[in-house]
């Protein structure tokens, strides 16, 4: 009995983090282009990456940047996935 409460536990909880994936990308489509925009490099500029754009210094700066190379960042698979989800919104929203 206590196995099978157990079980039915665990199996709700994958049901909430399935669940939960597509809640993100509703939050994403509810984000202006800009705020998308800001979403999308923060990341970048968490992992330290060196922006070129005008736009992009001047919204995160270059202080203590370490590369302009994104491939080099080592960004986690999270944050990868995230970035991809914020640019097929940034796309499907016509965003420059």
């Amino acid at each position: 009995m206590i196995v099978s409460r157990k079980l039915a536990a665990a199996g709700s909880l994958a049901s909430l983090v399935l669940w939960a994936a597509p809640a993100a990308a509703q939050d994403f489509w509810s984000m202006s282009c800009p705020q998308l925009w800001y979403e999308r490099n923060s990341i970048y500029h968490e992992r330290g990456y060196c922006f070129q754009t005008e736009r992009g210094i001047r919204t995160f700066g270059n202080a203590g940047c370490v590369t302009s190379n994104e491939s080099a960042l080592g960004l986690s698979s999270t944050e990868r996935r995230t970035i991809a989800l914020i640019v097929q919104v940034e796309r499907q929203k016509y965003c420059k």
